[in-house]
């Protein structure tokens, strides 16, 4: 049996993505010890792995960042459209039209973070299709109190791992609450462009 290692689904034969969230699959091989075989680790399939647009858009939207721009987005719409409303009626417009720039000005920065995130979606989704794996380490697991989104914390994980004799480090931001094979000092699988070490991710993404 297979688990799909994204969201838990089970499978009973091999398929290359989940048909429930679109992640990739691992082998039925795919618990392999790299360095020390007393901690194994969930490996990916050999790459070019493939990676569905629906899971695509599930890494994008359950990012911190791209949450709260929607949030900033919706702000924005109503902004205008109840400053539009307000300066259609001319006594009202000197309130109306600072409601209106506001909206525009949500609705501007909405786009903006929305690009931004989805360039680094597309940059972690390379590493997931592409990346090479080697061993690393969790180092760093702490919930942001300077960002809240709906009443909830971004986890940011940080991580180490080494190429070539060079240490490398990555951060993660994600809503999902971190389980027990993500907490510090835990081993974890680490994908990275050989081309480009410094973009890199850990498999599964959380």
């Amino acid at each position: 049996m297979i688990t799909c290692p994204w969201c838990g689904t089970n499978f009973t034969t091999f398929q290359p993505n989940c048909k429930n969230c679109g992640g990739p699959l691992p082998s039925l091989e795919g618990t392999i010890g790299l360095t020390d075989p007393t901690k194994d680790l969930l490996m990916p399939p050999p790459a070019p792995r493939t990676i569905s647009e629906k899971y695509v858009w599930r890494l994008f939207f359950s990012d911190g960042w791209s949450t709260a721009a929607l949030i900033l987005g919706f702000m924005g719409v109503i902004f205008i459209l109840l400053g539009v409303v307000l300066t259609v009626a001319l006594v009202t417009a000197f309130v109306g039209i600072p409601f209106l720039i506001l909206g525009i000005i949500f609705l501007g920065i909405c786009i903006g973070l929305l690009i931004w995130r989805y360039k680094e979606t597309q940059k972690i989704v390379n590493v997931l299709r592409e990346g090479e794996a080697t061993r690393g380490q969790i180092v760093e697991l702490n919930e942001n109190y300077s960002v809240s989104i709906n009443g909830r914390y971004p986890w940011v994980i940080r991580y180490q791992f080494r190429v070539n004799g060079q240490d490398y480090e990555g951060k993660i931001t994600t809503m999902n609450q971190p389980g027990p094979q993500l907490q510090a000092e835990k081993a974890v699988c680490v994908l990275y462009l050989p081309t480009a070490p410094e973009l890199n991710s850990i498999y599964p993404h959380p």
